[in-house]
């Protein structure tokens, strides 16, 4: 029996920004389905990494594949091509536009109709937009919005805001789920309904996920494994009881209080 091809492998990669090496020798491993965090001190790192495996920066050391595909070198765009997704630390919507609108945009490369049927609104166009607004919609009750589809998307407040841009990356059929920090500013209620509908979309869609969060509380209830790194070299990895008592973690890490 052939052994699985991983959905990310990470191979030694490396960028350095001005001779500092900003992220150094990452390795990772992400299997089908698997739930990862990626935690670390302000500044070790982290989106960096993100940005590494989504083709906005690109390595100046090592590789990384997904689906056992070299992704080095390709752009954003054909990095989510390829089935990769992300949200992002500050959020990014399409702010004017409505929730629904929001989703849909992500779905463009399967629409199929031609210019001349958006213009003169055949019955080809008027499907496929039919078919589009459904599948969003869908998306949107996964995320628990469906009700907000006509809403401008600024108007949300910040908590649906955050959910809406995860309800934008699944649009896109993503096979790897890149999550910076989904809990930020959220309170306890929200963070809850937060970790239902991560485990939901893993389990419904068989997505991999890797997860920044300062929510420890959240990292450690939802996460398979954990990676920790500081000064863009990973210290520890492990299961979330390995790593909330793994000694060079918590003098990094976990027993400082955030900045």
């Amino acid at each position: 029996m052939s052994e699985k091809i991983p959905v990310l492998k990470a191979s030694h990669l490396g960028i350095s920004f001005g001779g500092l090496k900003a992220v150094d020798d990452f390795n990772m491993e992400i299997g089908e389905s698997e739930l990862i965090g990626l935690i670390g001190p302000n500044g070790a790192g982290k989106t960096t990494v993100f940005n590494l495996l989504t083709g906005v920066y690109q390595p100046t050391e090592g590789a990384f594949y997904l689906c056992g595909e070299k992704m080095n070198g390709k752009k954003p765009h054909q990095v989510v091509a390829a089935g990769v997704a992300r949200t992002f630390q500050n959020i990014r919507l399409f702010k004017k536009l409505t929730v629904l609108e929001n989703v849909k945009i992500s779905m463009n490369r399967t629409m199929k109709y031609s210019m001349v049927d958006a213009i003169f609104r055949s019955g080809r166009y008027w499907a496929e937009e039919k078919e589009t607004d459904e599948k969003a919609l869908e998306l949107l009750r996964i995320v628990h919005l469906e009700d907000k589809a006509g809403y401008v998307a600024e108007n949300l407040p910040y908590g649906q805001q955050r959910r809406l841009e995860i309800a934008r990356a699944l649009a896109t059929g993503m096979k790897l789920l890149l999550l910076d920090e989904p809990a930020a500013g959220m309170n306890p209620t929200e963070t809850a309904e937060l970790l239902e509908i991560i485990n939901d979309i893993r389990n419904r869609f068989h997505v991999s996920v890797l997860l920044i969060e300062h929510d420890m509380s959240l990292v450690m209830k939802i996460c398979e494994r954990i990676q920790v790194i500081d000064y863009g070299v990973t210290i520890a990895s492990g299961t979330p009881g390995e790593i909330a008592n793994h000694p060079r973690v918590i003098e990094a890490y976990l027993g400082k209080d955030e900045e």
